[in-house]
């Protein structure tokens, strides 16, 4: 029977190490796994790791974790680096991949197992399988534990060769007995685990690739990441990590355990579902079928800014922030513990002040695809158009639907306003409208006219504007009226009129 006890003697000097973290530059990563597309709670993980990172003044940095190759799903990397780089997160650095870093995690594996640390193991999944049904909640793969499995713990010195050198094995950490692993995470603060509750768990598979456990231990240290920020469904797998941070005599970073980003309405985590059925995405950019909020109209400004104070509290009620005002006003301090829901409303409403930023050729240029063909009509007054209707535009998207008004005639009423048009009085207005805009182009000219009017036949000048706006809109809604009436034209303003007069006679 072999029984190797894990060694106390480190591998390198823990107090060399602790100074050498100290004087780092602050160094933060993006680290997810190409298995599909980016979820918006993702995105809000890699906005927080290149906040504490700029904050500092330090590095942002993408990591590709892709050593489970039977998950990995073609174009999804892709789609990462397009997305990270559509919201302005863009990398300090080429992107990492841990496939290419094989032999580094090897070389780490094989020190582990010469110190005791980790062991081999020759379970066949249909033994494991009946161990877990035998065992039942009882059941942990521990080394200090025989549930009848097979690894150098529990057989002869040369099975355990042959095997090995067979290839037939997994690598599992050790996980001492009787032991308190205590860490501190900046958000939730110090936090203790039993050891006994916890499994050895495999750090490198039957395919010689590792886990996450040890790659991400490796990397972290190995690119000297200062601060690891990612959502609170990992804290189970801290204990394990500063494990292997104790074995290595690696000081760790500072972890920060997000909280999840919760439906609007109910309980749980907000799954792709859930946005689907109340009608907005989860990804920043489409992927196959599934639109992004790039598509549905958002502004990278307006989602990273609703992001950020998605978890993260301010200490003022100041709502819009670019991307430079949140790196210079973020306190990691002030990140919250409990989950937040995500608002549509909300991040429209965000996603709407940015717009009102933006200029009118800016704003065409966004929306190239759509203004470079059922817009071309327009040409130079385009502009003009998009700045009168920039105020009511809430998504890019809303285009469409605010610039109709000038592309075509109503094709129908707000009826509530119709039914309750005076319409011998109507009609009148109607009349001094048409010949006012027949007169002049000019929208202060005819604006003049029509107050005139107004008061010469004892009706009040909102009732003449509501009136001219039903027949030029449809409804009471719209743009500036007298600018809108110089876009479109004297022809096309009578010709609208002249609709609404027939819609009202008899």
């Amino acid at each position: 029977m072999i029984r190797r006890p894990p060694r106390s003697t480190p591998l390198y000097s823990s107090a060399a190490s602790d100074v050498y973290k100290r004087q780092m530059k602050e160094r933060a990563r993006f680290a997810p796994s190409p298995t599909g597309p980016l979820h918006i709670g993702g995105v809000r993980t890699a906005l927080f790791n290149y906040l504490i990172a700029k904050k500092n003044g330090g590095e942002f940095i993408l990591r590709i974790e892709d050593t489970d190759t039977d998950r990995t799903v073609e174009g999804a990397e892709e789609y990462i680096i397009e997305s990270l780089k559509w919201l302005g997160l863009t990398p300090d650095k080429k992107p990492y991949k841990q496939s290419e870093r094989k032999e580094i995690y090897l070389k780490h594996v094989d020190l582990l197992v010469e110190n005791g640390q980790a062991y081999h193991c020759f379970d066949t999944m249909e033994e494991l399988k009946r161990a877990k049904e035998k065992h039942g909640n009882d059941f942990k793969y521990r080394h200090d534990k025989n549930f009848g499995l097979k690894n150098t713990f529990t057989i002869s010195k040369e099975e355990a060769d042959s095997l090995i050198a067979k290839g037939e094995f997994v690598i599992r950490m050790v996980v001492p007995s009787n032991e308190t692993i205590k860490v501190k995470d900046e958000i939730r603060g110090n936090l203790s685990f039993n050891s006994n509750e916890l499994e050895d768990k495999i750090i490198l598979k039957s395919d010689k690739m590792p886990t996450y456990h040890l790659a991400n231990v490796v990397d972290d240290n190995d690119m000297k990441i200062t601060s690891v920020v990612r959502g609170e469904e990992w804290l189970s797998s801290l204990p394990f990590h500063i494990l292997l941070y104790k074995y290595f005599s690696w000081a760790p970073p500072k972890f920060f355990h997000l909280p999840l980003i919760l439906k609007t309405e109910g309980q749980g985590k907000l799954s792709k579902r859930d946005a689907e059925q109340q009608g907005f995405p989860v990804f920043p950019i489409a992927w196959k079928d599934s639109i992004g909020f790039r598509e549905q109209g958002f502004l990278p400004e307006g989602l990273i800014n609703y992001l950020a104070l998605l978890g993260w509290s301010n200490e003022s009620d100041k709502e819009k922030y670019t991307l430079k005002e949140l790196v210079a006003g973020f306190d990691s301090n002030r990140i919250q513990k409990s989950g937040a829901r995500f608002d549509i409303k909300k991040a429209t409403w965000i996603n709407h002040l940015h717009i009102q930023d933006c200029s009118p050729k800016k704003i065409i240029e966004l929306c190239e695809g759509q203004t470079a063909t059922a817009f071309s009509r327009f040409g130079k007054k385009l502009e003009e158009i998009i700045d009168l209707i920039k105020e009511r535009l809430n998504l890019l998207s809303d285009i469409q639907k605010e610039i109709g008004v000038f592309m075509h005639e109503p094709s129908d009423y707000d009826q509530k306003v119709l039914q309750k048009l005076n319409q011998p009085e109507t009609l009148i207005i109607l009349n001094f409208c048409k010949l006012h805009v027949g007169s002049s182009e000019e929208g202060s000219v005819i604006k003049e006219g029509l107050f005139n009017s107004s008061a010469e036949n004892k009706i009040s000048f909102g009732q003449t504007m509501k009136t001219l706006r039903l027949a030029l809109a449809g409804s009471l809604k719209g743009p500036d009226l007298f600018k809108m009436i110089e876009i479109i034209g004297a022809e096309e303003t009578i010709k609208r009129i002249n609709k609404l007069t027939k819609t009202l006679k008899p």
